[in-house]
């Protein structure tokens, strides 16, 4: 096995890996990039138009709109999702009776296809037949009925609780992974130091799951900025585009409209801004490990 060690044959090892990267993540990029910069609608040639479409993008009140929701939606998913998924983790970090059933029944949302979980949502949150506003009805609370999705204002919050409603469990999962590798030994010595329980938690628990910490919130910021199946299905990024997210109107906008070039500038965008949003968040991070 000392053939292993010697770097051309590590290289041998990774290039299938490396091939199957390029060409299903960095060679897509390109092609993006490419057509971003073309007026296309799909059939036919190309016409090349510069930055045209980019410059036409940062003049649209729809694709701003559609960044503040997402924005919105993000902010929303990390408030609620960290600190709930970490809680949920440390409660299924406990022994007790049925725990692995309990751990399969977290995950399970993980595993139901997004479009489905919307489907469900919409029967939860639609304002006309939603279970929530029929049964703030029937209990005389009428003015407690909002329109919680298709409007204006509560769509961004409903879509961001729909979304930490479906990753939920794969979350906590990561976390309770990260729970896992705290030795035992290290709780016996605060114990026997007198620690509480709270002191275990910030003092010991947090600090060591830092870097879990920041993963899951890469995570999530990855699955904000491509949220698509979930507002399909719950608005259709409507009225009016009201509710649309960057990749929703990414889609309406290449498929829809088939402006396939400025499709392409949106996806662009989003890709940069994700990459931007997730090395801003990751410097910050560095810096206050290092302080």
């Amino acid at each position: 096995m000392i053939w292993l060690s010697k770097k051309r044959y590590k290289f041998l090892m990774i290039l299938p890996s490396l091939l199957l990267y390029s060409m299903y993540i960095i060679l897509p990029i390109v092609i993006a990039f490419y057509y971003s910069l073309t007026k296309f609608t799909g059939i036919g040639t190309p016409e090349f138009v510069g930055l045209s479409n980019y410059q036409l993008l940062f003049k649209d009140p729809l694709f701003w709109r559609s960044l503040k929701n997402t924005i919105i939606v993000l902010g929303f998913t990390i408030v609620v999702l960290l600190p709930s998924s970490f809680l949920l983790a440390l409660l299924l970090n406990k022994k007790m009776k049925g725990g692995n059933v309990l751990k399969a029944l977290n995950f399970a949302p993980a595993v139901i296809a997004p479009i489905l979980v919307g489907l469900i949502w919409v029967f939860i949150l639609d304002p006309e037949i939603g279970f929530i506003n029929v049964f703030l009805t029937k209990i005389g609370l009428e003015e407690l009925a909002l329109k919680w999705i298709g409007g204006e204002t509560l769509t961004p919050y409903s879509v961001g609780l729909v979304e930490s409603w479906r990753i939920l469990g794969f979350i906590a999962t990561i976390f309770l992974a990260g729970l896992t590798t705290i030795p035992r030994e290290i709780y016996e010595a605060c114990e026997m130091d007198g620690a509480t329980g709270f002191q275990k938690l910030f003092f010991i628990i947090i600090p060591m799951l830092n870097e879990t910490f920041k993963i899951n919130t890469v995570l999530i910021i990855t699955f904000c900025f491509k949220i698509f199946e979930t507002v399909i299905q719950l608005t259709n990024g409507g009225p009016n585009h009201l509710s649309e997210v960057l990749v929703t109107y990414m889609y309406n906008i290449t498929f829809i409209s088939s402006e396939y070039g400025y499709g392409m500038a949106i996806a662009v965008v989003t890709f940069v801004i994700t990459i931007l949003f997730t090395g801003i968040y990751l410097m910050f991070t560095k810096k206050e490990v290092e302080s």
